[in-house]
C-alpha cells in the first residue's frame, strides 16, 4: 500500500526552498490523509451533523480551506480578510450555528474542488518566497511573537485536529 508512495517523503520539492519543501511536503500528506477519510462520502454523509451543536464532514472540510485561505492574507499579504471574502469564508471560519446553516447541500467534489484551489494558491504564493520569509516574526496569538513556520505548521495542524473529528463523525454514521 505505501510502497514507493512520494506522501511518505519530506524531501526537496522542485522549485521550492529546502525548509518550504519540507513544510509542503507535511501539508500535502496532511491533505492526502484527509481526502482518504472522506473518500466516497455522500452528499447526505457530508451534511450529517452527529450532536447538537456539532458540524458536519463539509463543513470541516470547507473550514480546512477557509483557514488556509485566511492565512494566505494573513502571512503574504499581511491584511485581514476583507467583507466580500468573510462573506464567502466567514461560515466556514466560525462554524457553529453559522455554518451549519450556510454549508450543506455540495457533493464531495464540491468541497475537494474548494480545497485544491485553495492549495494551489499556496503553492503559488511559496513560489514567491525564500526559507528566510519563514522566520519572519509577528505578533499572533494573544500578541504573542511567532514566525510565518509556525503559522504555517498551524494551518495543517488544524486540518489535522479536524480530520480526527471527521474520523469520529464517520463512525457515528454507521451506527
Amino acid at each position: 500500500m505505501f510502497q514507493n508512495d512520494p506522501h511518505l517523503l519530506i524531501a526537496d520539492l522542485p522549485g521550492y526552498s529546502p525548509d518550504i519543501s519540507r513544510l509542503l511536503s507535511m501539508m500535502n500528506y496532511a491533505r492526502f490523509t484527509t481526502l482518504q477519510e472522506v473518500k466516497g462520502l455522500t452528499m447526505e454523509q457530508l451534511d450529517f451533523v452527529a450532536e447538537k451543536g456539532g458540524n458536519s464532514i463539509g463543513a470541516l472540510l470547507l473550514h480546512a480551506a477557509a483557514v488556509e485561505y485566511a492565512y494566505q492574507a494573513s502571512t503574504f499579504e499581511e491584511r485581514e480578510l476583507s467583507q466580500d471574502e468573510l462573506r464567502i469564508w466567514g461560515p466556514a471560519l466560525n462554524l457553529g450555528d453559522e455554518g451549519r446553516a450556510a454549508i450543506r447541500g455540495h457533493d464531495l467534489d464540491y468541497y475537494i474542488e474548494r480545497l485544491n484551489e485553495v492549495r494551489n494558491r499556496t503553492f503559488d504564493l511559496f513560489r514567491s518566497v525564500t526559507d528566510e520569509w519563514l522566520y519572519i516574526e509577528q505578533p499572533f496569538w494573544y500578541n504573542k511573537q511567532a514566525n510565518y513556520y509556525f503559522m504555517w505548521f498551524h494551518v495543517f495542524e488544524d486540518e489535522i485536529n479536524h480530520r480526527g473529528q471527521i474520523r469520529l463523525i464517520r463512525k457515528k454514521l454507521s451506527t
